[in-house]
C-alpha cells in the first residue's frame, strides 16, 4: 500500500541530507586545519633549525671545545713528551737512552696521528681545518725524523743530540708546522670572541710585526695571544709553554714597571727576552688570571680555567 510522504517526512529528510553534508564538511575542513597546522608546525621547526645552523657556522665555541678535546689535547700529549724526554737527555742520566727515546717518540707521534686523523671540523671553519692539518702534519714530520735521527743518537753527549735536533730540518719543518696550526686555532678564539662582541676592537693589532706598549693595552686577551702566537711562529719558537703564559708575563713586565726600567718601547723585544731567558713557564697564566684577566670574555677551553 503507497503511502505520501508527508511535510515532516520530507523536513525530517532534507534535515537529515544537511547533517549528513554539515557533517563530511566539518570532516574535510578539520582535515585541512590539521595539515595547515601540521605545515606551520614542520616550517617552523625548519626555521628554528636553520637558525641553529645559523648559530653553529664558523667558530662557534662547540667547535672551539671540540677541537680542543680531540686534537689539540692529543699535539699537547705528544708535545709534552718531547720536551720531557729532551730534557732527559740533555741532562745525561745513566738511565736514559737516547735512541730508545727517539723510539718511543716516533711511536707517540703516529699513536697520536691515527687518533687526531680521523677528526674533522665544519667547511665553515676554515682556520680549524688548517689547524687540523697542520697538526697531522707536524706530528708525520717528528715520527719520521724521529725514526731517522736515532742512528745520529749513538754515542754523543746529551748538549750535541739536543744541539744536532735543533738544527735537523725535518724537526724544524715539524715544529714549524705546529706553530702555524697553534696560530690558526687561537685566531678562530678571535673570531668566536668577535661573533660574541661584533663591535670588538684592536683586532687590526694582532697582525702587525710589533706593537707599541699602548697598543698592547688596546688589546683583549685573545687579541693578545693571537699577537703572541705569530710571533712565536715567525721567530720560530718552539715552547712547552702556552701563548697566554708569554702574553701574562708581558702584562706582568709593564704593570711592574720592569718594562719601563729596561727601556722597552715596543712587545716584541719583551717576548723575545723572556723567552731567551727562560723567564715563561707553562702555568703562568693560571697562576695570574684572577688579577689581570679575571673578567675577560674567553670561551670555555680547559687551558683558561684549570
Amino acid at each position: 500500500m503507497n503511502k505520501k510522504l508527508s511535510m515532516a517526512d520530507y523536513l525530517m529528510t532534507l534535515l537529515f541530507l544537511f547533517v549528513i553534508i554539515g557533517a563530511l564538511g566539518a570532516f574535510f575542513y578539520g582535515i585541512k586545519v590539521g595539515k595547515d597546522k601540521t605545515t606551520i608546525k614542520y616550517e617552523l621547526l625548519m626555521a628554528e633549525k636553520q637558525e641553529m645552523a645559523k648559530e653553529l657556522t664558523a667558530y662557534h665555541q662547540q667547535y672551539l671545545v671540540s677541537f680542543y678535546h680531540t686534537i689539540y689535547l692529543p699535539y699537547r700529549d705528544f708535545q709534552k713528551k718531547w720536551f720531557e724526554h729532551l730534557d732527559a737527555i740533555e741532562l745525561e742520566s745513566e738511565s736514559v737512552d737516547p735512541q730508545s727515546i727517539f723510539k718511543e717518540l716516533s711511536k707517540l707521534a703516529d699513536e697520536k696521528f691515527k687518533t687526531i686523523e680521523s677528526m674533522s671540523m665544519p667547511s665553515t671553519s676554515p682556520l680549524l681545518q688548517e689547524a687540523h692539518s697542520n697538526y697531522l702534519k707536524s706530528l708525520k714530520l717528528f715520527s719520521n725524523a724521529a725514526t731517522e735521527f736515532r742512528s745520529k743518537a749513538t754515542s754523543q753527549q746529551g748538549t750535541k743530540i739536543i744541539e744536532m735536533v735543533n738544527n735537523e730540518v725535518f724537526f724544524k719543518e715539524a715544529k714549524n708546522f705546529a706553530l702555524i696550526a697553534q696560530s690558526d686555532y687561537f685566531s678562530s678564539i678571535v673570531s668566536w670572541n668577535e661573533s660574541m662582541n661584533p663591535n670588538l676592537t684592536g683586532m687590526e693589532l694582532a697582525n702587525k710585526g710589533d706593537v707599541t706598549l699602548n697598543e698592547w693595552a688596546q688589546m683583549n686577551l685573545n687579541i693578545k695571544n693571537v699577537f703572541v702566537s705569530q710571533i712565536l711562529e715567525e721567530t720560530k719558537n718552539y715552547a712547552s709553554f702556552y701563548p697566554q703564559d708569554l702574553t701574562i708575563r708581558i702584562d706582568e713586565m709593564i704593570t711592574n714597571g720592569q718594562a719601563k726600567k729596561m727601556a722597552f718601547l715596543t712587545i716584541k723585544p719583551m717576548m723575545e727576552m723572556l723567552v731567551d731567558t727562560n723567564a715563561v713557564r707553562n702555568g703562568d697564566y693560571l697562576k695570574k688570571r684572577q688579577v689581570f684577566y679575571k673578567n675577560e670574555t674567553l670561551p670555555q677551553l680547559p687551558f683558561f680555567y684549570e
